[in-house]
Order: structure tokens, then sequence, then C-alpha cells
């Protein structure tokens, strides 16, 4: 086992739970200009890939304006529908309490970012935000985690980045770093499984043990 001096995390399906809110908010725009076309399982390959990238493979003309839509019924009710998973806050704090570098490494922009932190109350736990307007490529293209390596003058081979979908495990593959998927994720731990994480969390507090070597 080894010792982590960093931890990069995912935020939205991995340390908040904004689900809900990212589902009913695609529902809603989408059935708006599309009736009848999108549902529940049909929008939940959408829960990760920046909504560029989602817009674009719908209908590229409309990317902008569904892209607004999305931003205003999704700012409207977040402090509603958002919530951490259970012990989020309490391995948070005790993460930074222990001395870890931590930073969140996020396809959406800062300002929901930091919204979605100071909702639970962690926005001073973290030494960094990668965000979409931070990089080129976003995830699971490494560059996002590269730079939050950088910035936190972290080595890779210190490094854990934790997530609930492909992108953040894919992505810290390809930076070289270790990865934690989380079973909780809304695609499923099979799904997760399939793209071999170095380690699987049934909860966030079994990264206490883990980041100090104890894991079994």
């Amino acid at each position: 086992m080894k010792n982590y001096k960093a931890l990069l995390f995912d935020l939205d399906g991995t340390l908040l739970n904004t689900n809900e809110l990212i589902i009913e908010t695609f529902l809603h725009i989408l059935t708006e200009t599309f009736p009848g076309k999108y549902n529940r399982e049909t929008v939940l390959p959408f829960l990760g890939p920046p909504l560029s990238e989602t817009f674009n493979a719908i209908d590229p003309g409309l990317t902008e304006t569904l892209t607004a839509s999305y931003r205003k019924w999704n700012l409207e009710h977040h402090d509603q529908m958002v919530a951490p998973f259970e012990g989020v806050v309490e391995t948070l704090r005790q993460l930074k309490k222990d001395g870890y570098k931590m930073a969140i490494v996020s396809t959406k922009r800062r300002e929901m970012i930091e919204r979605g932190l100071r909702l639970i109350e962690c926005e001073a736990l973290f030494d960094t935000i990668v965000d979409l307007e931070d990089v080129t490529y976003t995830k699971p293209d490494p560059e996002p985690i590269q730079i939050a390596l950088q910035r936190i003058g972290a080595n890779k081979e210190d490094a854990l980045m934790v997530g609930d979908n492909f992108h953040d495990i894919v992505g810290g593959q390809r930076a070289g770093v270790d990865t934690a998927g989380v079973a909780w994720s809304i695609k499923g731990e099979e799904f997760l499984a399939t793209f071999n994480p170095t380690y699987m969390l049934h909860q966030l507090s079994e990264l206490l043990d883990i980041a100090k070597g104890e894991h079994v």
C-alpha cells in the first residue's frame, strides 16, 4: 500500500448529490424544445460531460440557447435540490486536518462549483479548483488533473483522483495517478468497475485509511 499526499475530487455525483438537479434540468429544457424525445434514462449519459459537448451532439445550432436555458433553470433550483452525500463533509474536514492537499477537478463553471461548496460549508478545504474555463480539454483528457497537480505542487505518484464517472477514472489513468470510483455513482458501481479504478469506495470515509496506506 502507498501513502498519498494529494487527493483530487470530482464534484457532482461524487461529493455533492446533484443528480436529481441535473436530470430535472435536462428534462425541463429538452422537453420544451424536443417534446417527448427524452426521459430519465436517455439523459443519464449527459451527466459528466461538459454542456457544450452534450448540446453539440444534440443540435450544434442550439448549443448556445440550450446552455443558457440549462444554466438559468439549474441556478434557480440549485440550493433546494443539492446536498452532500453521506459522510462527505466530515471526511473532507478530517482529511484537511490530516494535512492532505486537496483539489476539485470539475467540468462545471467556477461560479457553480463555489456555490455548491459554500452550500455544504467546505469552500475553505480545497487548495485549488480546476474548472471548465481553466482547461482546453476536459476529462477524460489528463489536462485538468495535470493542472491540479501542478497548482498544488504534487507528483502524480502521490495523488489519487476520486470520481463517479468514467471521465474521472480514465482521466486519472491518463494522467498517471491512482483512481477511486464511488459506488454511489448514478451510473452504477458495476459500470464504473469496468474502467478498473484502483479502489472502489462505498463511503467516502474509506479514504481516511486509503490515504494513509492502511486500506485492506
